[in-house]
């Protein structure tokens, strides 16, 4: 009997990882000869880079609890870019793009900070969109709630509780997201489940009990000083 446990065990193990390797990632930099894309590979690099895909969306599978292929959007391959563009990051068809510009000029700690971009695009590469209809400001929040639970959240955040709308976007928007996650635990792994096919602010107070604006005072009134 352990002997078939064991065996039973190594398979589920087995599809696990054949399932993140189902995955196909590439890294090409296309900033080489720049100031940028010579940092990029001399402080970050293309393998650390690959692995930090690998990495990322094992985490956001978990955070999402999409823990079958059933759940999740059917990606074979990422593709991560480094070249020359204004900006920081963004993501199009399943193709990661990253400023070598701005990893030219960050200041702090470089690798650190484009792991937590890479966990941000490679959340907006997994995540449900309500065929559309999901506000911008949810969409790039749910990006940065990602980064925020793997622990990348860079030192300019806004604090808790700060923040003008509960949709205002990033990490505004994502620090209202880990106070709803406080309150029901799975909170953002539901509510991206219903924006698989359509969005509804309803949605909060199906799964919270209230509107999200009585969320957003709730939120805000925690946090007076």
């Amino acid at each position: 009997m352990s002997h078939m446990m064991f065996y039973l065990s190594s398979l589920l193990i087995l599809a696990a990882l054949q399932g993140t390797n189902a995955v196909e990632y590439s890294v090409t930099n296309k900033a080489s000869t720049t100031p940028g894309g010579i940092r990029f590979e001399n402080k970050i690099g293309a393998a650390y880079s690959k692995q930090a895909l690998m990495s990322a969306t094992t985490f956001i599978w978990r955070i999402f609890q999409q823990t079958n292929a059933a759940s999740r959007k059917n990606v074979p391959r990422v593709s991560l870019f480094i070249e020359t563009m204004d900006g920081v990051a963004y993501t199009s068809n399943n193709e990661i793009h990253v400023s070598a510009n701005y990893i030219q000029g960050y200041s702090g700690n470089v690798k650190r900070e484009i792991t937590g971009v890479l966990y941000h695009e490679m959340t907006h590469v997994w995540q449900w969109n309500g065929n559309g209809q999901t506000p911008g400001g949810l969409i790039e929040g749910i990006a940065d709630f990602v980064r925020l639970k793997a622990g990348y959240a860079p030192s300019h955040w806004v604090q808790p509780g700060q923040g003008d709308r509960w949709d205002q976007g990033y990490d505004v928007t994502a620090r209202f997201l880990d106070y709803c996650n406080s309150l029901k635990g799975g909170f953002v792994a539901e509510l991206n489940k219903k924006m698989r096919t359509g969005y509804n602010a309803n949605y909060f107070v199906q799964l919270l009990g209230k509107t999200v604006d009585q969320l957003w005072s709730d939120y805000k009134a925690k946090y007076q000083k």
